[in-house]
């Protein structure tokens, strides 16, 4: 990468920079370590998170790396709404787990991951498919924001790629591994402060610098028709559409929000998921506009490259005093997302994968904090090596969008309607993965009678999705509605139409299918319906809170076997 053209650092003074945010993140952490730390604070700080913080570390968490260089880019590609499609859809991701997440909450309160909800409703098979794309989705982010961290400090200073990747992965580990989630909930809210801090001087200082108002309003002339309009259709298929689709998908299959979903006091998960869903996209909305003013200005982006057009823009037309503080900007928020992601993998493997599976219900507080700590290392280690590996990032990032678009359906339903089987919850989920494939790489050719299917199934999916997230805020009966004339206007205008976008198609196929099979084999079953009154007797804390025994082996009943009859049916 030709840098000449960008403000450099020198070594010790990147190094600097580097101690002062992860040195002060780590002290800042000594404050709430415990000379014995408990399984349930380090997974979910004893479901006793406050409104403030909580709102602070969902708005930390989803502000990663991405959401600099993907919102400016959306900005610089499609014009005056690509900003708005991506901040926006983007805190709807947030909104739309508050109405499923108080179902979640009140079926199992004590819960620390919606896999042991999962777990309890249906069994092993169920609760590992939502494990795994939970993992392959928090180690690829881990990947993504340690790569951005090298990006940045090779393209801001002298040091390698490697050497930005080896930092940033050694930093976060530093200051979460002893307290877990208690310490990414903390580090979050100061990072948030600081965040918001430096975006509000940024952002307006890139602005003016750049000419203001008036230099945006003139250089509207250089772009195109789409790009001037606020309705473009090319923006909103290519770009809107597709991130409308993974709202529900990240919303239910992204265990960094779900997590916070049970550490939050009940009583307060509506304000911390409406203040976080408002913070996201107004620093994020923000963020893209830098790129829409490079596009009316008529900059390229260094060497073609979309990741460097913000550090470009700041180096181009900032000091360094702001370049530095852009710099923090940065790693804190890849920082927070990261150590996010290595508390949701912790988690996982402790109640996920050893408490409810290789302990059967008899686990062991002390070896759960053994298994999280292992796991944030392996974790750790992974992202570095996988980051400097430079893989294709975006084809394993379809392939988990998919999976999670596959579960959204099934876990609704599981947690809604009492005759889902654990069967077709497994077989929707596999059964669409497939389909999703043969559309989205093209596998079958997308014309004639197999054009027709997927876009039938993809227009169920569109049905589903709408109608779901009406269900959430209004109730079955408006859902239903909603869903079939979503249904009805997919049918018209998407027939012969949505093949020509195969990322939509192929995502909206993964909706459509998985609900279809998923709904078809619940209604052929003879099973038992299901009691839900049973899911908050088998899911509990692991540890002794406030001197209560609470400790999963003796709030829990044995789980139901994957191939017999739930317990606890009427």
């Amino acid at each position: 990468m030709n840098s000449a053209s960008l403000h450099q650092f020198s070594t010790p003074t990147i190094l600097l920079l580097m101690l002062a945010f992860y040195g002060g993140t780590y002290l800042l952490t000594l404050g709430i370590r415990k000379k014995k730390e408990d399984a349930d604070a380090f997974m979910v700080s004893n479901h006793r998170i406050g409104f403030g913080i909580g709102a602070a570390s969902m708005t930390a968490t989803w502000i990663w790396a991405a959401s600099f260089y993907a919102a400016a880019t959306s900005g610089y590609t499609y014009g005056v709404s690509g900003p708005i499609h991506y901040g926006l859809w983007g805190a709807l991701m947030i909104l739309f787990i508050y109405p499923f997440g108080r179902r979640f909450r009140k079926l199992a309160p004590n819960a620390h991951t919606l896999g042991e909800l999962i777990h309890a409703r249906h069994g092993s098979s169920s609760q590992l498919i939502l494990a795994l794309s939970n993992v392959l989705g928090s180690v690829i982010s881990l990947m993504v924001n340690f790569t951005a961290a090298g990006a940045l400090v090779s393209v801001l200073s002298p040091l390698s790629f490697q050497a930005g990747v080896i930092i940033a992965g050694v930093g976060v580990l530093l200051y979460t591994l002893w307290s877990g989630f208690r310490a990414s909930v903390l580090t979050d809210f100061a990072q948030l402060v600081a965040l918001m801090a430096i975006a509000v001087v940024i952002i307006p200082a890139v602005f003016f610098a750049m000419g203001g108002p008036s230099e945006l309003v003139a250089g509207l002339d250089n772009l195109t028709a789409e790009q001037a309009d606020f309705f473009s259709m090319d923006a909103i298929l290519n770009q809107g559409a597709p991130f409308f689709v993974a709202v529900l998908a990240y919303a239910i299959g992204n265990q960094t929000i779900s997590q916070r979903l049970f550490a939050v006091n009940e009583e307060h998960i509506k304000p911390t998921f409406l203040t976080a869903t408002v913070g996201y996209g107004a620093i994020v909305i923000g963020l893209g506009m830098i790129g829409l003013m490079a596009l009316t200005l008529g900059i390229e982006p260094l060497n073609g490259d979309m990741n460097n057009l913000i550090p470009q823009m700041v180096s181009s037309y900032l000091p360094p005093v702001f370049i530095a503080l852009f710099f923090i900007l940065v790693i804190g928020s890849l920082s927070s997302t990261a150590d996010s992601d290595l508390s949701a993998l912790s988690a996982i493997m402790m109640a996920d994968v050893y408490g409810k599976n290789l302990a059967r219900g008899k686990a062991d507080p002390q070896r759960m904090l053994l298994v999280g700590r292992l796991t944030m290392i392996i974790a750790t280690a992974a992202g570095i090596v996988f980051a400097s590996f430079s893989l294709d990032i975006l084809v394993m990032l379809v392939f988990v969008g998919a999976l999670w678009g596959a579960i959204v359906f099934p876990v609704i339903a599981s947690c809604f309607w009492d005759r889902i089987t654990n069967a077709a919850f497994t077989t929707s989920v596999l059964v669409a993965m497939v389909m999703f494939c043969l559309a989205r790489f093209e596998w079958l050719p997308l014309a004639g009678a197999t054009g027709l299917l997927f876009e039938l199934l993809a227009s169920i999916g569109g049905g589903v999705i709408i109608g779901l997230m009406v269900f959430g805020f209004l109730g079955r009966t408006m859902g239903f509605l909603a869903g079939i004339l979503a249904l009805a206007a997919m049918l018209v205008f998407a027939t012969g139409f949505l093949r020509e976008y195969t990322v939509l198609l192929a995502s909206l196929t993964a909706y459509g299918t998985s609900t279809l099979v998923c709904v078809v084999m619940s209604l052929a079953s003879r099973q038992e319906r299901f009691d839900f009154a049973t899911i908050g007797e088998r899911v509990g804390d692991y540890d002794h809170i406030q001197g209560a025994p609470a400790e999963a082996s003796r709030r829990q009943p044995t789980p139901p076997k994957d191939a017999t009859p739930l317990a606890g049916q009427r």
